[in-house]
């Protein structure tokens, strides 16, 4: 546990043994007494509590000494909810009267609020509260999202927190009404003079006017001209403006801009107006909110037409199904939509019926019927889905003010009957035309569905699956199902528990029932919804025999197969949970081959350890989108552990687990021992997602290491290279990935940690006392006294040289060609990436070094390495050029380039038309000429 950690755990639990007597004047804990109690120095104590602080998780209680409590503890006790800190108290009795006013949050009325949009509510209070005046903020979303509602609600929660009068403005305008015209919308935001344009007949006040002491909303914000932006943030910084034909900024007002836009502000906005607003809310598409969230918002659509037309509204469940499939890029508006024309369908057909109205699945449009198809392609949230329906035919939704509910009580249900499931099943999809392969994948998939969450619902209260069988089928059934279950469970080498059993034994009541009354079973269709060489066809066929001969009938083949659909369903869900190994590797085949091999070793092939491989030219967006949709069809409740190689694959993790709601670790430096080890752990020793992270961290494969060896990689354990850059972020992270690869091939174990240039020397000194610092790398050298290597001579190839030999003693006189190449071929590699459209710069790279090598020992000279990256750069650029018949010409004197250099660019060149039958023209060339 790091340092800060400790002291806040401490602070937080000694808060709670503050008794109501002692909770009074000035509470809390000084430094000296927390340094005492954890044995930390005095001066490391006040420094992770200002840090604390100012996160605004304790609150200081001034005086001498000072005193920290902890927040939330403290808006327990006084029923208070202070908001964003840092606070700073005189005493517990300054708090109180905050107690005595308990404004209602307005963001309650927003659905997820507490889920998936905690994050985005908790960002727009900051907003409002973050004195002296807020923070003007981009709201950024799809169309149809709620970006609208969202500022309404930021609005009235600054109205309940004080932050704005009661009778404060909320004025909106939309930017796309005159983006044509960017005079007059800029008129209309700051208003004109008279005769500052043509029609300019009187003098007018504009939005910001009408908006003072308020809030200015500005949708689709991104159609405002760079001019009209400009003056956005001028008034920003100043809160002056001036309007349209004055020429000083004379005019004040007191408003918090909002803004709105479908678009990506970096591109959308210019540079200095995204600067200017500190606070980005980006609000998720309603397609990758939870499937609660998605039930939520239609239920209380539908509740908003009951209340119109002053009725209950009966909606099928495959129609609310239908609904959730569809859900696309219309998002809640597109959902809105569609269900006021459903309703209003409803209301006429059903227009003699006072009662209520129907909304069925007949009646919806094809495009909204395919939603159907789409969520049972997806098998996992169909069955979320169906679970939270709670196996019900309808759900019945009244009008505001009376509770809402599902139609049917569970006792009055009929028994299950697995024919009525598909016979409704079929009917529906054979009435839209669908295929016949189609409908057995979704019959098969729906009989799943059904079949779990019947016997988890039937088997919600406190009896046995017998005791409640017994009370639907007699007991004789009931004794040869039970027997058929153990047969099963002995032949497939699995337990059901108790799911089987209880499908079984009203199906097979079902069937003995039209036996009796001599109906055939219908639906031949449903043949091959099981593959014909699975196990579970093979017993069902087994299962056949046995009932032919205990009740002396004969077991029709289609019988077989609805056995045979018992025995799927009942056999996914009782695998244990476990935690889901994730490889990911840049290069076409690198993961699947690493996991493949790991399999075969191991003998594991379940579905709980999978593989994506990531080509060098595929935007990390579509494979992060890629691994979402894989693992949301498998079950990873406890956790995901990602092994990557390096880059942004390193960064998917807490992507992944802001999407699926799962903790997620991540361990870099993929290779197939750690992927072995990783299936070990998680397969035999059963450990958590923390501990198996833990312990992989020191993990350094199952070769043996001599004594030696060994106390140097125990020594490397506690040394780190450090990277620096502005930020720490962006082009550290790149500057990590370099010199791991540095060090991954000079065979060191080693952590690399980028720091950014605020607070430097600071965050070395923390680095310090745990770390022993090997050697800094990046743009400024730090004053602590260690190795630095500046970026530029790391990028010349000389400072390469000179980390190999820091991390491990000894210097390379005579690099190997892959090492010579590293920091090129990364450079090159990440340059091409971002230009080339049609080659794969993968396959294009090791051309581009040979015809680097061919070049060299043509010049017989080497060149320095960032002449090279860009010589190798312009020339993976006009080999695209060739491809697309859109090569450069050369207009400069020919005459003027050095003919050695020319010559020894076409002999280099030639390795194209070798490899690529890609012929070099001399314009490309004469360019590559005047570079070097």
């Amino acid at each position: 546990m790091k340092r800060e950690e400790r002291i806040y755990e401490y602070i937080q639990e000694q808060s709670q043994y503050i008794t109501k007597d002692d909770f009074k004047g000035r509470v809390g804990f000084d430094a000296q007494g927390i340094a005492s109690a954890l044995d930390i120095l005095r001066n490391n104590v006040s420094k992770e509590l200002n840090s604390l602080y100012r996160q605004g998780v304790i609150v200081k209680f001034l005086g001498r000494p000072v005193r920290y409590f902890d927040k939330g503890e403290l808006e327990s006790r006084l029923g208070v909810q202070l908001g964003v800190g840092p606070f700073q108290f005189e005493s517990v009795e300054e708090i109180a009267p905050l107690a005595e006013a308990k404004p209602v949050n307005p963001f309650v009325r927003l659905i997820g609020a507490d889920r998936s949009l905690r994050k985005q509510v908790e960002q727009a209070k900051a907003a409002i509260l973050y004195p002296p005046d807020g923070l003007h903020t981009l709201i950024v979303g799809q169309t149809g999202v709620g970006k609208t509602l969202f500022a309404h609600l930021m609005f009235e929660y600054g109205k309940v927190m004080h932050r704005f009068a009661e009778d404060a403005p909320f004025v909106t305008f939309n930017c796309a009404d005159y983006y044509n015209n960017s005079q007059l919308l800029i008129s209309h935001i700051f208003g004109h003079m008279k005769g500052a344009f043509t029609g300019a007949d009187t003098a007018k006040a504009g939005l910001v006017e009408e908006a003072d002491g308020g809030v200015l909303f500005l949708d689709e914000i991104h159609r405002l001209p760079p001019e009209g932006q400009e003056m956005i943030f001028y008034f920003m910084d100043t809160g002056t403006f001036n309007r349209l034909g004055e020429t000083t900024r004379s005019r004040h007002a007191k408003v918090l801009i909002i803004g709105a836009t479908t678009e990506d502000p970096n591109s959308a906005l210019t540079k200095t107006f995204v600067r200017r607003i500190p606070n980005i809310i980006r609000i998720h598409p309603l397609s990758e909110r939870t499937l609660d969230e998605k039930l939520d918002i239609i239920r209380l659509m539908f509740q908003d037409e009951a209340q119109r037309v002053k009725k209950p509204i009966r909606v099928g469940v495959e129609s609310v199904k239908a609904l959730v499939g569809s859900i696309g890029n219309g998002n809640v508006g597109q959902l809105k939509s569609n269900i006021k024309l459903l309703c209003a369908q409803a209301f006429l057909n059903g227009i003699d019926n006072p009662k209520c109205m129907e909304v069925d699945f007949k009646i919806l449009p094809t495009q909204l019927k395919e939603g159907l198809l789409t969520l049972s392609a997806n098998r996992q949230d169909l069955m979320e889905l169906t679970k939270r329906l709670g196996g019900e035919q309808f759900l019945v939704i009244l009008p505001p003010g009376r509770k809402l509910q599902l139609e049917d009580d569970d006792e009055a249900r009929e028994p299950f009957n697995l024919y009525q499931v598909v016979e409704d099943k079929v009917d529906l999809l054979k009435e839209e035309g669908i295929s016949s392969d189609l409908i057995k994948q979704i019959v098969a998939t729906d009989v799943n569905v059904y079949v779990k969450n019947l016997y988890n619902k039937k088997n919600s209260v406190n009896m046995t699956t017998r005791e409640r069988l017994l009370k639907i089928v007699d007991a004789s059934l009931v004794d040869f199902s039970e027997q058929i279950s153990l047969y099963v469970q002995k032949r497939m080498n699995r337990s059901y528990r108790d799911r089987f059993l209880y499908a079984f034994s009203l199906h097979l009541s079902a069937f003995l029932k039209r036996v009796k009354a001599k109906e055939t079973i219908p639906y031949m269709e449903i043949e091959g919804a099981v593959p014909q060489n699975s196990l579970c066809l093979a017993v069902a066929m087994e299962i056949g025999g046995l009932i032919e001969q205990h009740y002396h009938i004969k077991v029709p083949r289609v019988e077989i197969e609805y056995i045979a659909l018992l025995l799927e369903s009942a056999e996914d869900d009782d695998l244990e949970d476990k935690i889901v190994i994730l490889v990911l590797a840049h290069g076409k085949g690198t993961a699947s081959s690493m996991l493949e091999v790991a399999q075969r070793l191991f003998g594991n092939t379940d579905n709980s350890t999978l593989a994506v491989d990531m080509p060098l030219d595929v935007n990390p967006q579509e494979v992060l989108d890629k691994i979402t949709a894989m693992l949301r069809a498998v079950r990873c409740q406890k956790g995901i552990l990602i092994l990557a190689d390096m880059g942004s694959l390193c960064n998917f993790g807490p992507l992944l687990s802001e999407r699926l709601r799962v903790p997620v670790r991540t361990i870099d430096m993929v290779s197939t021992p750690l992927i072995l080890e990783a299936m070990r752990k998680v397969d035999v020793a059963g450990m958590d997602l923390d501990t198996v992270y833990d312990s992989l961290r020191s993990f350094h494969g199952y070769e043996a290491v001599d004594m030696a060896e060994g106390e140097r990689l125990a020594e490397q354990a506690h040394e780190v290279i450090v990277t620096i850059c502005s930020t720490g972020q962006g082009t550290a992270l790149k500057l990590k990935a370099l010199v791991k690869d540095i060090l991954r091939q000079a065979g060191c174990v080693m952590e690399v940690i980028p720091v950014g240039l605020v607070n430097l020397e600071e965050r070395l000194a923390e680095i310090a006392e745990e770390h022993r610092i090997v050697a800094a790398v990046g743009m400024k050298k730090p004053k602590m006294r260690i190795p630095f290597i500046p970026l530029e001579q790391l990028i010349d190839g000389e400072g390469e040289a000179i980390l190999r030999e820091l991390v491990t003693g000894r210097r390379h006189t005579i690099p190997s060609p892959e090492n010579r190449s590293l920091v090129v071929k990364k450079l090159c590699e990440e340059s091409l990436q971002k230009f080339l459209t049609y080659l794969n710069p993968a396959k294009v790279l090791p051309l581009l070094l040979s015809f680097d090598q061919r070049l060299e020992e043509r010049l017989q000279k080497k060149l320095p390495n960032p002449m090279r990256i860009r010589l190798l750069v312009h020339c993976g650029c006009a080999l695209e050029r060739i491809v697309t018949r859109s090569s450069l010409t050369y207009t400069a004197d020919r005459s003027e380039l050095p003919a050695e250099k020319l010559a020894a660019l076409q002999t280099a060149a030639e390795v194209f038309e070798e490899s690529l039958q890609l012929h070099v023209p001399e314009d490309e060339l004469c360019f590559m000429a005047e570079m070097i």
